[in-house]
C-alpha cells in the first residue's frame, strides 16, 4: 500500500515565487509561478524579466506542463514569444514535506543547467483559517 501523505502539502496549485540559478557565476533570477494541480498533473505559467539577448529587461511569460509524484515533481516550462536565447527548459526536483517548497535542478538540452527553488505563497484564505482556528 502506497504510503500516505497529507493530499493537501501535496497539490501543488497556487503562487509560487522562485529563482533559478545559472552557472559560472551569473546571477540568479526570480520568478513568480501560478500552478494548478489535478491529481499529481498541474499546468501554469510563469512570469519573469530577461535577462540575455534580445530579450534583457522584457517581461517573460512561459507555460509551464508538469507531474507529481508523491515529492518527486518534473514539469517543461516553454516560453512565449520569438527570444533567442528562451525557448524550453526541462526542471526536475522535489517537494519538501510540508509542501511549500521545490527544490531541483533544471536543464536545456545541449545546453545549460543550473539549480532552482520555489517557495509556495501563503494564501490570505488559508491565513484566515488559521487565525479563525487559533482563536478557538
Amino acid at each position: 500500500m502506497p504510503q500516505s501523505d497529507n493530499a493537501s502539502s501535496l497539490n501543488l496549485t497556487g503562487l509560487w515565487h522562485g529563482l533559478y540559478s545559472y552557472p559560472f557565476g551569473k546571477k540568479p533570477v526570480s520568478f513568480v509561478a501560478t500552478l494548478s494541480d489535478s491529481d499529481g498533473w498541474f499546468n501554469g505559467t510563469t512570469e519573469e524579466v530577461g535577462t540575455a539577448g534580445d530579450a534583457i529587461g522584457q517581461r517573460l511569460i512561459a507555460s509551464l506542463q508538469g507531474r507529481r509524484s508523491g515529492r518527486s515533481v518534473t514539469m517543461l516550462k516553454i516560453y512565449h514569444g520569438p527570444y533567442v536565447f528562451y525557448d524550453s527548459v526541462h526542471y526536475a526536483g522535489d517537494l519538501n514535506e510540508d509542501g511549500t517548497e521545490i527544490s531541483g535542478t533544471w536543464h536545456i538540452a545541449g545546453s545549460w543547467s543550473g539549480t532552482f527553488l520555489m517557495i509556495r505563497s501563503r494564501t490570505t484564505a488559508s491565513a484566515e483559517t488559521e487565525e479563525s482556528v487559533e482563536q478557538t
